[in-house]
Formats: C-alpha cells, structure tokens, sequence
C-alpha cells in the first residue's frame, strides 16, 4: 500500500529528531575522545615501559619525515623571500628581510606547516594502521593475550609524535633559513653567517619558547587523534580509509586551534 504524504508539521518534526540526533552522536564522540585522551596520561605511568618501541615509532615519526620537512621548509623560507623582497626593496629595508623570515618562521609558519604535515603524513599511518588492526581483529587477540593494546599501540606512538615533532619544528625553522639566505644571494650577495646573525637578532625568548611550547601540544594532538580514529573504526574495510581520512581532518582542525589559543597567550604575555 501507498504510504499517506506526510504534512508540514510531520516532516518538520522528523527534521529536528534526526538533527537532535546528530547533536547527540556529536557530544558522545567528543566525550569518547576526552576520555580517549586522559586515559593516555593514566596508562603512560603505568609500567611495563615499552622503550623500544617508542624508539621504532620515533624513528618512523621522526626520521621518515625529515626529507619532506626539510624539502618543504626549504622551498618556504625561499619563497617567502622572493615575495617580500620587492616590497622591502621599496622601502629600503632590504636589511630587515633576514629579521623578517627569522620571526614569521619561527614563530607561526615553521611549527604550523610541520604539524600539518605531520598531519597527513602520521595522523594518517596511525589511523589507517590501527583501523585496519582492528578490523583483522589483532587489536582483540591481543586483549584475548592478556596484552594491554592501549598501551602497547597508543601509548607509545603517542609519545613518539610529542618528542619528534617539536624537534622537526626546529629542524624545518633551520632549512628555511637556509632556503631564505640562498633566495637572498639571487641579488644581493651574503654569507649565511651574516645572514644567521641578523636574524638571530630580531628573534627574542618570547618569539622561541611559546614556538616551541605548542609544538608538544601539535604532537600529543597529531598521535593520540590518530590513534583514537584508528582504535574506534568500525568493522569492514570501508572504515580503515574512512578513520585515516577523519584523523588528517580533525588533528588539522585541533592544530589551528592550539595554533589560535597560543597566539593569544602569548599576546596576552
């Protein structure tokens, strides 16, 4: 039989139950990753210490990355010079272009650009990698094995990305001087020592440490995010793309906002 047409106040009334709906799977999930969250604080106490595999999981993090870190912060610093430079000519300041690069590096786009990086790169492994140990049900048997998964699995690839990243950020801030003084030489003729030094000059603690503060935050958000997409996918293969997806997507998301409240602390300092 004919289903009857339903009537405007019907069709309104289903519209808000499927939109509170949504409302609801969206504050539990958000509360699933808080818990998530602070359970890796209580579990990374906790012995046994898995020291080598957060060794093998920072050499993945860290030495993996440093070639399309370094290729990327290269072409940056050289970019960001060519582009500024006429301007700066204009005005005569070409003497303030290595201050320039040094303070936007250093504070904003050297540890910003390696976290999204980082992003695509790890967020993503560590998703597709523990989905699809969860869909083949290795993450099971190890609970069935009377092995910790958490801690063993996101424990340690946590830790990983909160020691490796701060230190790419640093490696990224150093390539993009070198980019910036080889862009420079295009016109004007300087040694990366002169260079080094007028740089260095401009930059002050409150431009380095806040820098390098919220790079430990990018990288605790980059793995455990990752991990927790990776740990929660749901069976079937389709969701081991869709939890590699979803961790570049929400850690880009978690960075810019670390990234907004850490200019606004150090504003305020």
């Amino acid at each position: 039989m004919q289903q009857p047409a339903l009537n405007r106040y019907q069709r309104t009334k289903i519209r808000v139950r499927e939109k509170r709906s949504q409302w609801k799977e969206y504050f539990y999930r958000a509360g699933d990753l808080t818990a998530f969250m602070l359970r890796f604080f209580r579990e990374a106490v906790k012995p046994p210490y898995e020291f080598r595999e957060i060794l093998y999981q920072c050499y993945l993090v860290g030495y993996k990355s440093t070639f399309l870190i370094g290729l990327t912060a290269f072409i940056m610093g050289a970019v960001l010079t060519i582009q500024t430079r006429p301007s700066m000519a204009a005005f005569g300041a070409i003497s303030m272009i290595p201050g320039m690069v040094a303070v936007s590096v250093v504070r904003e786009i050297g540890p910003v650009i390696t976290a999204i990086i980082c992003c695509g790169k790890i967020g993503s492994r560590m998703g597709a990698e523990l989905g699809s140990m969860r869909v083949t049900e290795q993450i099971d048997a190890m609970e069935v094995s009377a092995i910790n998964p958490f801690h063993y699995l996101v424990v340690t690839r946590t830790i990983a990305t909160t020691l490796m990243v701060p230190l790419l950020s640093i490696f990224a801030d150093l390539i993009a001087f070198i980019g910036s003084e080889l862009a420079m030489n295009i016109h004007d003729s300087t040694s990366f020592r002169h260079f080094f030094q007028a740089a260095m000059v401009h930059l002050e603690f409150i431009d380095i440490f806040p820098a390098i503060i919220k790079t430990f935050f990018f990288g605790y958000v980059i793995g455990i995010i990752g991990c927790y997409k990776g740990f929660r996918a749901r069976r079937g293969t389709e969701s081991v793309g869709i939890a590699a997806n979803s961790a570049v997507v929400a850690s880009s998301l978690a960075v810019f906002i670390i990234d907004m409240l850490a200019a606004q602390i150090t504003d305020l300092l």
